[in-house]
């Protein structure tokens, strides 16, 4: 602002042509500057189709999602209904504390916690203005892959391990007009509960927070009962919810896993596998 007022100053006084030149060197100078604050913007101001086309992209096939329970992508089927009720219930919850990171848990295997983790993500993200990242954390026995029909090259274990970084592995999983984002576990692991107390997993859930801050990011945990990995990581989610199954979870169990969250925050409990008959829109 100095330069252009001193070049006035000069137009008054009739040297016109140190002006044109003074006035050329404020434009360039001033161009430079405008690059400098693009370069310097952060993440988030970067516009998401931009961001996304760096990801690895796939396109997920139907039958496959069918034969593995996922159908919330398809609100034509009567039972996506149930996956966007609870929807609305969990974000609802976590809106109000401004919550970001949901733990899906269970008392032991068998009780359909992967399946429930995956529609719901998937749900989240058919909600207009709405983005969701799914993230397998059953280190010890991962299967949102396989349930996906992912072919998966790498993935978590190779981020902590130092192998890849975070953004070569995650997946924009792509089915019709619905996209989410999946961050898969490649392989299992036997120290998974010292891996999930490690340097590095809490550097990876601080880049999902900041890289990722406008995406509810769903985790598929391991059964509660079966080890401590799901102690170990509670601590760095801001809720949870809990899946029993019917003729699967017992009340003891179920009491249990609640004695373990009592001072964390439980959004819902779903039972499932509950023979229910059918219910006809009113």
């Amino acid at each position: 602002m100095e330069s252009i007022r001193q070049a006035i100053e000069r137009a008054k006084a009739g040297d016109t042509a140190r002006v044109d030149n003074e006035l050329a060197d404020v434009r360039i100078q001033t161009d430079l500057s405008e690059v400098r604050i693009q370069a310097d913007l952060p993440n988030e101001a970067i516009p998401a189709y931009e961001a996304e086309t760096r990801f690895n992209q796939i396109e997920l096939n139907n039958k496959v999602l069918q034969a593995s329970r996922i159908i919330s992508h398809d609100p034509r089927d009567r039972r996506s209904r149930w996956f966007d009720i609870l929807r609305a219930q969990v974000l609802r919850s976590m809106d109000l504390k401004g919550w970001q990171f949901l733990g899906v848990i269970s008392p032991t295997a068998g009780c359909g916690k992967t399946v429930t983790a995956i529609n719901l993500a998937i749900s989240i993200a058919r909600q207009p203005e709405r983005a969701a990242l799914l993230v397998d954390m059953d280190l010890r026995k991962p299967e949102v892959a396989g349930r996906l029909g992912m072919r998966c090259d790498r993935g978590l274990v190779d981020i902590l391990e130092g192998r890849t970084k975070l953004r070569d592995t995650m997946v924009q999983a792509r089915i019709g007009s619905q996209q989410f984002m999946v961050l898969p576990a490649e392989r299992p692991i036997a120290n998974s509960s010292e891996w999930l107390a490690s340097p590095a997993m809490i550097t990876m859930l601080n880049a999902l927070r900041r890289e990722f801050r406008s995406h509810t990011v769903v985790f598929d945990l391991p059964p509660m009962l079966v080890s401590d990995d799901v102690m170990t990581i509670l601590p760095q989610l801001d809720c949870v919810l809990m899946v029993a199954a019917a003729g699967v979870s017992t009340v003891a169990q179920i009491n249990e896993c609640n004695r373990h969250l009592h001072s964390h925050d439980v959004v819902r409990f779903v039972l499932n596998k509950v023979a229910a008959p059918p219910v006809e829109y009113y």
